[in-house]
């Protein structure tokens, strides 16, 4: 069962970054990693994958990471230890958020912590918790509300960016609307008073995802470890895709470009007829 998360203080620290006008910083977002005990993850192997996919992150360059839920499967402490170490190399500043699949408290006394958000260049990141113990499903609460109101409030001229989780609108696949965000009206209507939001990035869904709601951006991000194929009424993983990250180029002047970045394709595929993460039942 998780606890409940502890978060550092919000805003302690600033990013590196460009502020000049046309300055730009890259944040690329990693999502769904699922590091286990067990090797193999329906099929695919987990650490390859986010190996293969940090090679790809490497070469095509970043300033910061973003880590979007979901680190770990099952593994706890020992998946967020091998997560850092496996990060060490690109020597890059990290902010992360927990999924439902995650253990709160463990990740927060990592090497990774957990973080409310930071500034990065001209630009403020805000971090939301959108889990709830013991469930797939999310939801923020007022608290986390009343925060993302806050933090957006107290820096109305930086182009600002939002992450958490869960998908905060419906994907057209019925199993994962199911466990997306609650009540996500919630966080639109806060997101409404603040015409400073330029995105909003989600874990979750395994897949890239790319709407517009209003005037913002509601990106999905690849997961680095399996994928899920798009508008499937069941689980059902996409053995086509190898794993993945998006990348985002965040402007001072407030412009944004994004897109995919795929690894490099593994020697191992998942099971397309994996039930959930295991192997196809027998």
């Amino acid at each position: 069962m998780k606890t409940s998360r502890t978060w550092e203080p919000y805003y302690n620290r600033s990013l590196p970054g460009g502020s000049a006008v046309n300055s730009r910083v890259r944040l690329v977002q990693l999502s769904d990693t699922h590091l286990r005990a067990a090797a193999g993850m329906a099929g695919a192997d987990a650490d390859a994958g986010l190996r293969a996919t940090l090679a790809a992150v490497a070469a095509r360059g970043a300033d910061a990471l973003l880590l979007t839920g979901d680190l770990a499967h099952d593994d706890g402490a020992p998946a967020y230890a091998r997560l850092a170490a496996l990060l060490a190399p690109l020597g890059l500043p990290t902010l992360c958020l927990a999924g439902n699949h995650d253990d709160p408290a463990a990740l927060a006394a990592s090497a990774l912590g957990v973080s409310g958000g930071a500034d990065l260049g001209a630009w403020r990141l805000v971090l939301l918790d959108s889990t709830l113990p013991g469930q797939s499903g999310g939801a923020l609460g007022a608290a986390e509300l009343d925060r993302l109101d806050a933090a957006l409030a107290a820096a109305p001229r930086r182009p600002a960016l939002v992450a958490l989780h869960h998908p905060p609108l419906a994907l057209g696949s019925a199993w994962i609307d199911a466990i997306g965000l609650a009540a996500p009206e919630r966080l639109f209507a806060v997101l409404a008073r603040h015409p400073q939001v330029r995105a909003v990035v989600f874990g979750h869904a395994h897949q890239g995802f790319a709407a517009r709601i209003g005037g913002i951006r509601v990106l999905g991000c690849p997961s680095t470890c399996v994928q899920f194929r798009p508008r499937r009424a069941r689980f059902a993983l996409d053995p086509r895709l190898p794993p993945g990250a998006r990348w985002l180029d965040l402007y001072a002047d407030g412009r944004l470009t994004t897109g995919i970045l795929r690894a490099a394709p593994a020697n191992s595929r998942p099971d397309a007829g994996a039930h959930r993460y295991t192997s196809r039942p027998s």
